[in-house]
């Protein structure tokens, strides 16, 4: 979900100038949907089996909704570090609907006023295809357009948001903006859809929408669709049992209103009245045996597939085309003059190479194993640049309690890139492995499982890690840690300190917690039943909790003596850096694979299973690689040895694997470009890019 931010400012010398130019009225050129983000979903429209709690277990997100209302008063967001930003938000209006979309007027000039909106708004509401682009200030698009000339915007960074400069658009197709409060309000002019076709080239279905002018439209994936299997020739089992999902409906909306003819053509007809029929008289069997065809005959007659198009209506001046569409395909929308196309087809990511901002690129393209080809969506950082910090992110900076969407989290904090991270436990939303932050452990690593670590240099790390710690008592006893700040609960001694939060709650029963503070043990209580009680976490301190086996240490630990912590990390090299996450398993090492899911503790089927995976890779010439893969053409998701391989085709020679399926997510300036926020689980943690215009 996104964050929507509702307020603008203004400064005062322009004030009168900003009046005057309160309503502006544009002629605008096209702008497209890259059908990427959408179409890479045609991977999500494939069912896959959920890999163990450790990792992934889908969670249903709400989607978006959109208000009419434009008067929510909302947290003021932060000005756009640009000079001249005259008025900003993070809310648009479109038509009469609110989107939550970045956006920035500028001027830059007494005569020249700018209007700005992040590409990902364009991308997602407007229907613009990003295409190539070798230059961070200059992105050529594609709405409705020659794809020989497109057109090229200029672009600006700040604040998270890549900005694309709309200005130039303004006298061409007599679009009308205004500024509300923090929401741009736009109208575009009314369009008229005239003609809906659906045809078959070769195995693909084409869906041809033509129109009498340009106009947004958008995309989006809705709920599987159950069937039922016949009525059980079985007297005595006549319940109808919902067989696997084998259709998904999709919707696309477009902001233009359909002949009515294309209506009433598109409109299921009502289902027939049940009629009480008497039951007949029972034919004798060999009468019966003439009338009913044979089994035999009947064997090879394949079953009419739903058609493509369920209905066409038209809502709020708006014309919603909805389409079921069998599992394993997914509809690739494009434009031509006049003309939205929508493909069927296995194969939907288009292949893309742009230079989105100093130091990042964002590559996707189909990347082959053998016969098998998967849709791999990708950004490279180069750690090198100047002003670019990567840092590992939480959903919450004051405990380490707690899941949300990756996108919510990432634009928060304001970081310009980011991808999910390690495991968590999606019950008590506590962490399941290594989280390390300028040089302090927020959470522990467990199992010796694989973690990458880097600094602001510029170096990586990858390897399988632990960390050793013990508490050495008053006569030098060393009594094993072992884990710190740990969803992961296990007999034995664990720590937690005021990174975990304010309180300790027990995980388990009759734990014994000891207050240590200013390396002296303060306070020694039993802790009871789970959750029943609160201990505080002194902030000059630290508590440690005896669980199982453990509680025996309490008498060697008596109030009043005091402790020192002893901690290393194994390999050493871990020790060297400030930042590091902890996933698994580990990939590729030296450039060779070294995937060992039983060696980190992974059970068969996780290592077997074949899902939508992220990962986290450094590549020969020291740059930092985020990925998602998600479903093989007409298949599912690689297993970890095709996602080893698939990591070492784009480039890298360290990999990690990171927490996947539902939790896969891959953001960049406002938007998930591998899937549709929807279809992703919240998280608990991740790895933010953060970058500061030069």
């Amino acid at each position: 979900m996104v964050k929507t931010l509702n307020s603008c400012q203004r400064q005062p010398s322009d004030v009168a100038v900003g009046i005057i130019n309160r309503f502006v009225k544009f002629l605008t050129s096209p702008i497209v949907l890259s059908v990427l983000c959408f179409t890479v979903i045609g991977d999500c429209a494939i069912a896959y089996t959920a890999i163990p709690h450790e990792s992934i277990a889908s969670e249903k997100q709400t989607k978006t909704k959109l208000t009419q209302s434009t008067t929510t008063v909302q947290p003021k967001p932060l000005a756009p570090p640009l000079q001249g930003v005259i008025y900003y938000g993070n809310q648009i209006s479109l038509n009469g609907r609110i989107l939550p979309g970045a956006w920035l007027q500028r001027r830059l000039s007494a005569a020249q006023l700018t209007t700005q909106i992040s590409d990902a708004a364009i991308r997602q509401f407007f229907g613009v295809d990003l295409l190539n682009s070798n230059s961070p200030t200059k992105q050529p698009i594609q709405w409705y357009s020659s794809a020989t000339k497109p057109p090229i915007l200029v672009s600006t960074l700040a604040g998270g948001y890549r900005y694309l400069d709309i200005t130039n658009f303004a006298k061409t197709s007599e679009w009308q903006m205004q500024v509300q409060g923090n929401t741009l309000v736009i109208s575009t002019p009314n369009a008229k859809i005239t003609e809906i076709n659906q045809t078959k080239e070769s195995l693909i279905e084409r869906v041809t929408v033509n129109l009498d002018r340009p106009t947004p439209w958008q995309i989006n994936q809705e709920a599987l669709v159950k069937q039922n299997q016949p009525l059980s020739d079985d007297p005595n089992n006549p319940i109808l049992k919902p067989s696997a999902p084998t259709t998904r409906d999709w919707t696309i909306t477009l902001n233009g209103i359909a002949d009515p003819a294309l209506i009433q053509r598109y409109t299921p007809p009502p289902p027939p009245p049940i009629e009480k029929i008497p039951t007949p008289a029972p034919f004798p069997e060999n009468l019966l045996k003439q009338i009913l065809p044979s089994n035999e005959n009947q064997q090879n007659i394949t079953p009419t597939p739903p058609p493509l198009i369920k209905q066409v209506q038209v809502v709020n001046n708006q014309t919603i085309i909805r389409l079921e569409i069998p599992i394993g395909l997914a509809p690739l929308v494009s434009t031509a003059p006049n003309r939205l196309i929508i493909d069927v087809r296995p194969d939907t990511l288009l292949p893309r190479a742009i230079t989105w901002a100093p130091g990042l690129n964002w590559r996707q393209q189909y990347v082959n194993l053998g016969q098998e080809r998967f849709p791999v969506v990708w950004l490279e950082i180069n750690p090198r640049t100047v002003g670019l910090k990567i840092r590992p992110i939480i959903t919450n900076s004051n405990t380490l309690e707690g899941t949300a969407p990756l996108i919510q989290t990432a634009q928060q904090q304001l970081a310009v890139a980011a991808i999910n991270g390690g495991y968590f436990n999606r019950n008590n939303r506590l962490p399941l492995g290594a989280i390390r932050r300028d040089g302090q452990w927020l959470s522990s690593p467990i199992l010796n499982r694989g973690a990458i670590a880097w600094n602001d240099s510029g170096q990586f790390y990858l390897g399988r890690l632990t960390l050793l710690e013990n508490l050495i008592t008053a006569n030098n006893q060393k009594l094993p840690i072992l884990t710190l700040n740990s969803g992961y609960v296990q007999s034995g001694i664990a720590r937690y300190t005021p990174a975990w939060g304010v309180n300790y709650s027990p995980l388990t029963d009759n734990e014994i917690i000891l207050t240590i503070q200013k390396d002296q043990i303060t306070n020694q209580l039993p802790a009871g039943k789970v959750g029943q009680t609160n201990f505080p976490i002194p902030t000059d301190g630290y508590l440690l909790v005896l669980r199982a086996n453990a509680v025996t240490n309490a008498s060697i630990l008596p109030i009043g003596s005091s402790v020192k912590i002893d901690s290393s990390t194994s390999p050493g090299e871990f020790s060297n850096y400030p930042y590091i996450l902890g996933a698994g398993p580990l990939l590729i090492q030296n450039r060779q694979i070294v995937l060992n899911g039983k060696g980190e503790q992974f059970s068969n089927a996780f290592v077997a299973q074949k899902a939508i995976r992220s990962g986290i890779c450094r590549t020969t010439t020291g740059n930092l690689i985020i990925a998602a893969v998600h479903n093989r053409a007409g298949g599912a998701g690689p297993t970890l040895a095709e996602h080893a391989q698939l990591m070492q085709q784009i480039g890298c020679v360290d990999a990690l694997n990171l927490d996947g399926g539902s939790s896969t997510s891959l953001y960049l300036g406002g938007q998930l470009l591998d899937r549709f926020p929807n279809t992703a689980a919240r998280v608990h943690n991740g790895i933010g890019i953060f970058l500061q215009p030069r």
